[in-house]
């Protein structure tokens, strides 16, 4: 089967945050959303990352001549071509999102010409996957993190996750105002986002397990390997150490396992080259028999959740759900917890909205 690429497009679009945003060490007040929109034989396919409007440019001057006229229903042979011609700009960062953009929409677009669902065309270890909320910012205040998490509980979801770290003396009282909202019997996760040393990290970790949290994100920074891995070995039981989100490649990932750093490994197709690589490095996980959690973009990874076994939960980040929901057609709802992914059609079942995500083009 041939379809010859006729067209390679990329579109930016920053959204602003609903109110001021942080985390342990950044603060924002806006998301650029890249999306990638290649074309053949009538039928275009649409994927994004969420990066700097540099992706964009990215896809355009490089990615796009890269697989331009190749055979759309050869992905592997599309990713190994983008690969190549970014070899001299360095295939990590910025080229590792422009090229999940790309590469998301060629999974998209082969589903498309073949019409069928992408959940489909993936194949599903799973119907639908459970998901966590999560937000609960560092600029909120108790009553928002509370009111935040009633609301996903009202979604039936309890696993809930809040950030941490900024201010890690009011820490102790946000863990707290979190676990009287989600109840003693729910999970509660929390993200520092790198901003400890290990010993507060793990200081920090028996006073959190107290009240319930059974999670513990980038206590110290992701690249602190031998950081993640005295945390994750001299912590207490019971808490899980996750990290993994800015993995750009699966080796990256392979070298995270192999230091024994995590006990979940987090991985975001919006920068892992994509659905592509979001497997290779899941299959890696799977050979640690150590299990994989989505890193924000719900609506993007549910297909590809929904195809591999060792799959634990999605992240529902507060923000991607929210501009999920803004600009696209099709985003799934959360029904008792879990997302379905779209099997009624053709594609991913994601259409963009013009009209309304025209007032954000940048």
């Amino acid at each position: 089967m041939r379809a010859a690429i006729s067209g390679v497009k990329a579109r930016a679009f920053t959204i602003p945050t609903d109110r001021p945003e942080a985390d342990g060490t950044l603060a924002w007040n806006s998301t650029t959303i890249v999306i990638a929109l290649v074309s053949a034989h009538g039928q275009t396919g649409m994927g994004y990352t969420y990066a700097s409007r540099a992706a964009a440019h990215l896809i355009f001057d490089v990615l796009g001549p890269a697989v331009q006229g190749r055979n759309a229903f050869d992905i592997p042979n599309c990713l190994a071509a983008m690969r190549h011609a970014a070899r001299n700009l360095g295939v990590s960062g910025q080229v590792s999102y422009a090229i999940s953009a790309v590469d998301t929409a060629l999974w998209d677009l082969k589903a498309r010409l073949l019409q069928i669902p992408l959940a489909s065309l993936m194949g599903m270890a799973m119907d639908s996957i459970p998901v966590y909320g999560s937000g609960g910012f560092t600029t909120y205040d108790e009553a928002a993190i509370r009111e935040q998490i009633f609301s996903w509980r009202e979604k039936g979801i309890t696993r809930a996750k809040i950030k941490i770290g900024s201010q890690p003396e009011l820490d102790m009282d946000r863990v707290v105002a979190a676990q009287g909202a989600l109840g003693a019997e729910n999970e509660l996760f929390v993200d520092a986002n790198g901003a400890y040393t290990v010993k507060q990290a793990l200081g920090f970790a028996e006073d959190f397990l107290e009240y319930g949290v059974t999670w513990f994100e980038e206590p110290v920074p992701s690249a602190d390997l031998e950081g993640l891995e005295r945390t994750r070995t001299q912590g207490p039981p019971g808490m899980n150490i996750a990290a993994g989100e800015y993995a750009d490649s699966a080796c990256y990932a392979r070298r995270m396992l192999e230091a024994q750093a995590v006990d979940v490994l987090q991985l975001d197709a919006t920068r892992c080259q994509g659905y592509s690589g979001f497997i290779e490095a899941a299959q890696i996980a799977r050979a640690h028999n150590l299990p994989v959690s989505s890193h924000c973009a719900p609506a993007l990874h549910l297909p590809v959740c929904c195809h591999l076994p060792n799959i634990v939960h999605m992240e529902y980040f507060y923000d991607h759900a929210r501009i999920e929901s803004m600009i696209f057609e099709g985003v799934p709802a959360v029904v008792r917890g879990r997302l379905s992914p779209f099997v009624d059609g053709t594609g991913s079942g994601l259409l963009l909205k013009e009209p309304d995500a025209m007032r954000y083009a940048a």
